[in-house]
């Protein structure tokens, strides 16, 4: 109260610091009675004499919501300041300009007051202009610029700088991968709450990088997350309770995740749901409802959500059977590169089904999904050789495709090739490696026409003396 006395003494005599400090009395609260009204005349005052700290004050307080509040006036005053190296005001005046409160959005101007404010060791500003180096937001994208300001940031212990550089050094952007330091830096966030970063390691135990794997340290991670609200980190745990990793088989636990998750539009929790509905999975089975996950996540652009929202159209699974339907969902999902809706298609467009037969196509599409190691798809390129539909007939580019499918224990494709070596058909006759195919398929395949052509086949190499090995 002593000292509120003296400095209005010779505030009112035009003491700049001393108007200054008793609005800051005002806006506190100490030694006198609360008023932001008051504070706000007396860092006006201050402010009009120039002082930085009394015009970034005069900010905040036009700022908050009330009858003073003013967007336009306060980042008048944090422009002021800012302009004078107040590192606070440069921050505020960044984030006003990055989101246009007060003054016209200009992302070139946020990215620039930020710059200043970090440069001056502000973790709040190095984190935020990294978020501009690496989106490119006001600047060029820089990722190894960005990953430079989050780690000053880091140092600092800002926990979303830590959690972005963690996910920078994992997916090697910017500086070279090193799973090792990722788990560091991601533990760093981790430890103070940081749910993304509490997700990104519960995923590095998950799949054993730059960590020794371990399931139930992975659901440690996911279930803060989760509890937290955090969508990706509920998926991951339904998925984990869904497959009994690191936690029980618990499908009701699943379900109560994964519709955590896709309450918040998740669409991976979305497709997982689905499948629930589709395999029976905690759940009555149920195609209809299955159809309905699979379309909100199909929606959002899950590519394996439409593909088999496109399976269930093209088999009137859940829904009416409509062939142009599931063309229309399996080209959306093989335009993002799912294999198996690319090979979808390109059976579609062989056969004529839901679109005209167009050969040329179906080979394209077969191609794609093959080049993933697709062995169905490998397999239908195998027959677009074999019969010259839409590639230049050769038994020996058939027989290739037949070989790698057959690779990736397809049974159909193991027949094939078994049959193309027993006959000597695009590559020299090997009736011990026909043999070989023809029992490898007999040992994968469920199905009776199958099993029944790899056992004649098996059959004909013994009558010539040949066992499978």
């Amino acid at each position: 109260a002593e000292a509120a006395k003296w400095f209005r003494k010779a505030a009112e005599q035009g003491n700049a610091m001393a108007q200054f400090n008793l609005g800051v009395m005002y806006d506190s609260g100490s030694g006198v009675e609360k008023d932001s009204a008051e504070a706000a005349k007396w860092f006006r005052k201050a402010a009009e004499q120039g002082v930085a700290e009394a015009q970034f004050n005069l900010g905040i307080l036009l700022s908050e919501d009330g009858a003073a509040q003013d967007y336009a006036e306060a980042a008048k005053w944090y422009k002021a300041a800012a302009e004078q190296g107040n590192v606070f005001a440069q921050y505020n005046l960044g984030l006003f300009c990055l989101r246009g409160t007060g003054v016209e959005k200009n992302e070139a101007e946020a990215a620039k007051w930020f710059r200043r404010a970090a440069e001056q060791g502000y973790a709040e500003a190095q984190y935020n202009f990294g978020i501009c180096c690496m989106t490119g937001a006001g600047c060029e994208k820089d990722l190894a610029e960005a990953a430079k300001w989050f780690r000053n940031a880091a140092e600092q212990g800002h926990s979303m700088a830590q959690s972005n550089l963690g996910a920078l050094y994992r997916n090697g952007d910017g500086v070279e991968k090193d799973y090792a330091e990722a788990a560091k830096w991601l533990r760093k966030a981790a430890d103070q709450g940081n749910r993304y970063a509490q997700k990104g390691l519960g995923d590095c135990y998950y799949h054993g990088t730059g960590v020794k794997q371990d399931y139930g340290v992975a659901i440690k991670w996911y279930t803060l997350a989760a509890e937290q609200g955090d969508a990706d980190a509920q998926n991951s745990l339904g998925v984990c309770y869904l497959n009994g990793e690191g936690v029980l088989q618990d499908f009701g636990a699943a379900l109560q995740w994964l519709r955590a998750a896709a309450a918040q539009g998740d669409p991976f929790a979305q497709k997982n749901i689905g499948d629930c509905y589709y395999n029976g999975d905690g759940v009555e089975k149920d195609y209809a409802e299955a159809v309905k996950w699979y379309r909100e996540s199909a929606e959002r652009g899950h590519a394996n959500a439409q593909a088999s929202l496109g399976f269930c159209y093209e088999y009137g699974q859940g829904v009416p059977k409509d062939e142009a339907e599931a063309v229309a969902w399996y080209r959306k999902a093989a335009e993002q590169g799912n294999a198996e809706a690319q090979n979808s298609l390109g059976s579609c467009c062989y056969g004529g089904r839901g679109t005209e037969r167009d050969y040329a196509a179906a080979v394209k599409w077969f191609r794609a999904a093959a080049e993933q190691g697709f062995a169905p798809a490998q397999f239908n390129l195998g027959n677009c050789f074999a019969s010259g539909n839409g590639e230049a007939q050769s038994d020996a580019e058939a027989f290739r495709c037949y070989k790698a499918a057959a690779e990736g224990k397809f049974a159909p494709a193991q027949i094939k090739a078994a049959e193309y070596l027993y006959e000597g058909k695009g590559t020299e006759q090997d009736l011990q490696s026909a043999a070989d195919w023809y029992k490898r398929a007999l040992d994968n395949s469920k199905c009776e026409a199958d099993r029944a052509a790899a056992e004649n086949g098996l059959a004909a190499c013994k009558e010539r003396g040949v066992q499978p090995e």
